[in-house]
């Protein structure tokens, strides 16, 4: 009797205690693991966006477009057609001026033939280091491309993107001017070699 007293005094007390706080233990979140850190360094710009090109104007379809001298990719075309289109942009307008980008970076004040088609196909991810007009003889396969076409000779180079010639020269141009540009119509590729990116 007097153990059973003892226990109904201090055991069962402790115990109903004990009771009592294992749920709002239960109930107490685990600590969260650590987590990973998160890397903030972005990767390095390539393309377009290499140069800093910010504009990227699109227009519905298969062929380019020019708009005040600006030209606007075709939406439906591959990613390094837009990206060359928006980079050439970013020179066009630019004055001409013999050897004009072909430093190692491919940024200048001015441009030549081969400077400007170097410059977009650098925008494009598709050439590493300036070429001059001979070298283009040589760069990717021969022939038409779909969506690219570098015209080449030992003297002169320009390029046809989706559609529109990129060329310093004013070759039937009304509008004139050398430097880059855009120009509205076609030329004459007699006594050029056609070039262009493999799968392009």
């Amino acid at each position: 009797m007097r153990a059973k007293s003892l226990w109904m005094r201090i055991v069962l007390p402790l115990a109903i205690s004990v009771a009592a706080a294992a749920p709002a233990a239960a109930q107490t979140p685990a600590p969260a693991p650590p987590v990973a850190a998160v890397p903030t360094s972005a990767p390095p710009a390539t393309g377009g966006a290499a140069y800093g090109v910010a504009f990227q104007p699109v227009v519905p379809g298969l062929v380019a477009q020019i708009v005040n001298g600006v030209a606007y990719a075709p939406d439906q075309a591959p990613d390094p057609v837009k990206q060359a289109i928006w980079a050439a942009n970013q020179i066009v307008g630019m004055p001409y001026r013999l050897g004009g980008g072909h430093k190692l970076g491919f940024t200048d004040r001015a441009y030549d033939c081969s400077g400007t088609v170097s410059f977009a196909m650098h925008g494009a991810g598709l050439l590493t280091a300036p070429r001059d007009s001979s070298s283009f003889l040589r760069y990717g396969v021969a022939g038409k491309g779909q969506w690219i076409t570098v015209y080449t000779n030992p003297s002169h180079a320009f390029a046809v993107i989706a559609g529109l010639r990129l060329d310093t020269s004013a070759a039937g141009d009304p509008a004139g001017g050398s430097g880059p540009r855009w120009r509205p119509n076609l030329r004459s590729t007699r006594g050029y070699r056609a070039r262009h990116p493999l799968g392009l």
